[in-house]
């Protein structure tokens, strides 16, 4: 899979999955990061993909992710769930919320809190996937080819 090859190449410490897992088959492909998923509207299954999550030793947060990575507060969901998603931005609790569902990267500012969509690897054109220094909160967005 070009997105896993993109991932050797740019040697993440950590892997955010915004939802849309699709299949327990693609949880194993990440056992080179610790990788954290939430569930997105096409995870329809969900107790297999938690188990598969489990199986790979990763974390499977469900419909919502709070984590903490070094000194950063990071909210982790799908975003098909608006409310939740526009409350996650509106509390300003979280240095970052990233989310999915759009099929489109883009990220911006809201208060104190960087919002970032990283886009897809399915449906979207280009494809694409973020990497995120967090020192800065910079944001490189990364187009997968192939």
């Amino acid at each position: 899979m070009a997105a896993i090859r993109r991932l050797v190449d740019e040697q993440p410490e950590v892997v955010l999955h915004c939802g849309d897992i699709g299949s327990p088959e693609v949880i194993p492909l990440f056992a080179g990061w610790p990788t954290h998923f939430v569930f997105g509207n096409v995870d329809h299954d969900r107790a297999v993909l938690r188990a598969a999550a489990e199986e790979a030793g990763q974390f499977c947060h469900g419909r919502f992710g709070e984590i903490e990575l070094g000194d950063r507060r990071i909210a982790l969901l799908h975003s098909d769930d608006h409310r939740a998603f526009r409350e996650a931005i509106d509390s300003q609790n979280y240095d970052l919320v990233c989310y999915g569902h759009t099929h489109e990267h883009e990220t911006h500012t809201e208060g104190r809190t960087v919002v970032l969509n990283p886009g897809a690897l399915y449906r979207a054109v280009p494809h694409t996937l973020a990497m995120v220094d967090l020192g800065s909160l910079d944001v490189r967005f990364v187009i997968v080819e192939g």
